[in-house]
């Protein structure tokens, strides 16, 4: 696979840093949130899609409790026996000010120990080793969640049919390694559909089909695409989903004209790593574009407000 951007250089990591993640797990584990507790996960962006992710995760183990929450959103009202922060920068302004203002003992994830959010969090995980010089993320948001994957793991289990850490590093080989779905490049609206876990996911490949590529694309939660959405399905756009489709949904996208990409579920890619497969989308599509994947438009590192 040809990379000439740092997105694309910094996405082919993906694979080693989920393993590296896995192996912290255990010793992060006082760091992040117990089996019962009540739990607020914030971030922005890709941050609080991983967030959404995670939250699903979690109550579907039966772990407890958890909130996913923008950070700019925050229940000041609301009790939590924990607030876990995701932020690469460490510096988002909206994080550090949950964190300031924080009641409930606070843990954070970054890829920058040396910045505001060291000293806003009572404990503090550092991923340095997945951070990255893109203005899009990609390694270090997957990481995070692989890491916050395989706590849970170690906490008791995983939801029904979720594989471990390894097995999604080692689909993530393949979705690095195997051609992208035909007609994907060509295609003028995409549209990412998940359920419970992995619509946080279709969330994170919409918009970074956005920032990278300045693409049309929408997500929604599978069962929730046949109200409305489905309506702009047609030829020459697809529909991306994350995860097993609903029974019948197939039929309904096929009868739109619409390309139907399903990479992930039964007997596909982990959806984790089917989101590699979107990242990949996302560079080639920039390029294609004659744009830069690494600093998209109005975008930067991190959102800090006067």
């Amino acid at each position: 696979m040809a990379l000439t951007s740092l997105t694309g250089e910094e996405l082919a990591t993906q694979p080693a840093n989920w393993r590296r993640a896995a192996t912290l797990a255990a010793e992060a584990s006082l760091a992040l949130p117990q089996r019962g507790e009540r739990v607020a996960v914030i971030g922005c962006g890709t941050s609080w899609f991983m967030a959404q992710a995670y939250a699903a995760l979690r109550e579907a183990g039966g772990h407890g409790e958890t909130d996913a929450l923008a950070a700019s959103e925050f229940p000041p009202g609301r009790g939590y026996d924990r607030i876990l922060a995701i932020s690469r920068s460490g510096t988002t302004t909206e994080v550090l000010d949950v964190l300031g203002r924080a009641k409930a003992p606070t843990s954070a994830i970054t890829g920058d120990p040396d910045t505001p959010i060291a000293g806003a969090a009572d404990q503090l995980l550092v991923l340095d080793f997945a951070d990255e010089r893109s203005v899009v993320q990609t390694r270090f948001a997957t990481t995070a969640l692989a890491l916050l994957r395989a706590h849970l793991e170690l906490e008791g289990a995983l939801p029904a049919g979720v594989p471990s850490v390894p097995q999604a590093a080692a689909d993530a080989d393949r979705a690095l390694a195997e051609p992208l779905p035909e007609g994907l490049l060509a295609a003028e609206q995409i549209t990412f559909l998940g359920r419970g876990w992995t619509y946080g996911l279709a969330q994170e490949a919409g918009l970074k089909m956005r920032e990278a590529a300045g693409a049309w694309t929408e997500a929604y939660p599978a069962m929730e695409y046949r109200h409305g959405p489905i309506s702009i399905a047609a030829p020459g756009r697809a529909v991306w989903a994350f995860g097993e489709l609903p029974p019948g949904l197939a039929a309904d996208v096929a009868r739109t004209g619409a390309l139907l990409v399903a990479g992930s579920g039964a007997g596909g890619l982990d959806p984790l790593a089917d989101l590699v497969r979107a990242q990949r989308l996302a560079v080639a599509l920039a390029e294609a574009r004659g744009l830069n994947p690494d600093e998209p438009r109005s975008l930067t590192r991190s959102v800090v407000l006067a």
